[in-house]
């Protein structure tokens, strides 16, 4: 009978030691989550307007000759903006501990929006040769499996429906709002 009761506790005790986990998980996926879908929808939109830059003269040639490199220069192009990138946003939290809050916060949002339009304009110029690699290939397949599946859950979610339900509700809103207000 004692016995049971240990194992009991034990059940009870490995229940309670398992929310805090669950519940680590659970905000650590949703995390994760949004800045993959940032990543995705900034990685699109700010690589486009890198490309239209990409049009004018001087660039045309700058892409010319990063689409030309071989797989390791294209490699160390691809992660420099990443590691450049680094010193600055230490130095915006350095900023944020010494009470510039505002300032902190602008430097991190124009780095992240600034290195992601950078980062996808190259991956996209450089994604044929870094494909070669084949140790680049195997994880890049890994990687964009992994963030298709937390994707695919965090948006069938319950809080994830409820945004784009509400999100929807407000466009229809401002639709009809903005069809009223020409008078059409």
């Amino acid at each position: 009978m004692t016995k049971q009761r240990g194992s009991g506790q034990a059940r009870g005790l490995a229940r309670l030691m398992s929310w805090p986990q669950r519940a680590l998980k659970w905000v650590a996926i949703w995390l994760l989550a949004l800045v993959l879908l940032f990543e995705e929808w900034g990685w699109e939109r700010l690589s486009a307007l890198l490309a239209w830059l990409g049009r004018w003269p001087g660039f045309k040639q700058l892409e010319a000759l990063i689409r030309r490199l071989p797989p390791y220069g294209a490699l160390a192009l691809f992660a420099a903006p990443v590691l450049g990138l680094l010193p600055v946003k230490l130095l915006a939290l350095y900023w944020i501990g010494q009470g510039h809050t505002g300032l902190g916060l602008v430097v991190i949002i124009a780095a992240k929006l600034g290195g992601t339009a950078i980062v996808a304009r190259l991956f996209a110029l450089t994604h044929p040769t870094l494909m070669r690699l084949p140790w680049f290939a195997r994880l890049f397949t890994r990687w964009m499996a992994f963030k298709q599946r937390v994707i695919t859950q965090f948006r069938s979610s319950p809080a994830w429906r409820a945004w784009r339900a509400f999100r929807q509700r407000v466009g229809g809103w401002a639709r009809r709002a903005w069809r009223r207000w020409r008078g059409g």
